[in-house]
């Protein structure tokens, strides 16, 4: 006899959580660029896994809860040898993924990173491929990953589009735990009643404070933060699938429910259906390891640096103009105590690259931070939102990340205002992103894989037919050291 309890058919569950399960289960991906995309997206996602392998403050998070302990047949962590269960091996894979702030990000009222989400889908496929010996149990592909992943993605930028958790003070980490419980609740072979009850659990859970994402607490927890929700998910999901029963008012429920506790009393609303928008629209940080809102401060920048680098001394003022968004998130004057502070200020990532050139996650150090010119640099510079870049900052037809930059020298001369409204990753500028990701990911799968694995990701990924038959144990197998 199942152990497991079905929620009371006489409570009607919100609709939002039926509509959820209902697309995860049923709906089917049609689009060949949400496909496409999702490919790169995933090859990203591991070769930001493998560089952040290389940063003792990222490691010394990874393994298993208890020193020692294995799973045979576990999940394994890409680039590592760690086998683990697939709660755990999400956390690992979800702290590599997200520790330089360098995989994919989304913009909305909300933000985040959707490629967060690969560590809960990839640690459960892999895990059930290892385990796939029952008979009729059919491998699953990197296909299957690549629509999983889909799926997740629009699930967490289509609740994004309206509902700003930040505003309520909670962390956008909320969206991959319930992004992520959907799907690997789905995978893990839940019905469909299963996959909503999971939905439920996931809001329940309610959310982590951005604290640590903000002065005087900033802190390297934002880079396992992703993890923990993906390691959350997948332990929801198991529990579910174990015969733990649903709440169907999780979200409305009045005083006690996610909207009136958590979201001071407004409606979680969508406004547009779940398809796949979001993996298509989807924002690739191609060049630079820095907050998205910066990116394109950080692109203007580096056009500047040939008319500034001997200059420096005599630049008397900067000129940052930006969005609504990135005032919010990244504007901060005054120390900046460590990388996780740095990596989200936008004067510091505008100082290091008219300083050098470039920006790289080693920049974000103490030691390069202690050039004195840096915090010079950002005691000259002037924040100004533009009305124009914030409006089209929202605009579903643009979803444009806009900043400007221009420099006034001691004697008046001034540089050129060097405007940059889409980043390489946008969607607008896909094509000429595409091989510089195919770098990327070969100059960060080489710092811990072997030249040949490294050339045969490559390979693979350049090939679709041959990476979306691959089972995906193949491909885990192709990624360890």
């Amino acid at each position: 006899m199942s152990s497991y309890l079905p929620t009371p058919s006489t409570i009607p569950f919100d609709t939002l959580l039926t509509d959820i399960a209902d697309y995860v289960v049923d709906y089917k991906i049609h689009s060949s660029e949400a496909y496409d995309t999702a490919r790169l997206c995933l090859m990203d996602s591991l070769g930001c896994a493998f560089q952040a392998l290389q940063f003792p403050a990222c490691t010394k998070m990874l393994g298993p809860v208890v020193p020692g302990a294995t799973l045979s047949n576990g999940a394994r962590v890409p680039g590592t040898s760690y086998t683990l269960d697939p709660v755990q091996a999400t956390f690992n894979l979800g702290c590599l993924i997200r520790w330089l702030d360098y995989n994919d990000t989304w913009l909305a009222s909300e933000w985040g990173h959707p490629s967060d989400n690969f560590a809960a889908i990839l640690s459960c496929a892999d895990y059930l491929n290892r385990n796939a010996e029952q008979p009729g149990r059919v491998k699953l592909t990197v296909r299957d990953v690549l629509t999983a992943a889909i799926k997740a993605y629009e699930i967490q930028g289509v609740i994004a589009l309206e509902n700003a958790f930040n505003r309520v003070g909670l962390d956008h980490v909320i969206l991959v735990r319930i992004a992520s419980t959907v799907v690997a609740a789905h995978m893990l072979g839940g019905s469909r009643e299963q996959v909503r009850d999971a939905i439920s659990q996931a809001w329940i859970d309610g959310g982590a404070l951005r604290t640590y994402r903000h002065a005087p607490n900033t802190g390297s927890r934002k880079s396992w933060a992703a993890g923990d929700a993906g390691r959350r998910a997948v332990q929801l999901a198991l529990w579910t699938l174990r015969g733990e029963m649903g709440y169907p008012t999780a979200l409305s429920a009045p005083t006690w429910g996610f909207q009136d506790s958590l979201f001071r009393g407004k409606s979680i609303t969508v406004s547009r259906p779940f398809e796949s928008y979001v993996m298509e629209n989807v924002l690739f940080k191609v060049s630079y390891p820095a907050e998205f809102h910066a990116q394109t401060a950080v692109e203007a920048a580096v056009r500047l640096h040939p008319e500034v680098k001997d200059r420096i001394e005599q630049i008397n003022s900067i000129r940052i103009e930006t969005h609504e968004s990135a005032v919010r998130i990244i504007d901060k004057t005054g120390p900046l105590t460590n990388p996780a502070d740095r990596d989200h200020c936008l004067q510091y990532m505008i100082a290091v690259p008219l300083l050098h050139g470039t920006l790289t996650a080693e920049d974000y150090d103490d030691a390069q931070a202690a050039d004195p010119r840096i915090d010079e640099l950002r005691a000259k510079m002037k924040v100004v939102e533009v009305p124009q870049y914030t409006l089209d900052y929202l605009d579903p037809a643009k979803r444009s990340i806009a900043n400007a930059l221009q420099i006034t020298f001691e004697d008046g001369t001034e540089t050129d205002r060097v405007e940059v409204e889409y980043p390489i990753g946008h969607r607008r500028r896909r094509d000429e992103a595409r091989p510089l990701l195919q770098e990327k990911f070969k100059r960060n799968a080489s710092t811990c894989l072997p030249t040949e694995k490294v050339e045969q990701l490559l390979a693979a990924f350049a090939d679709p037919p041959t990476i979306d038959t691959m089972p995906v144990d193949q491909l885990t197998e192709m990624t360890l050291p």
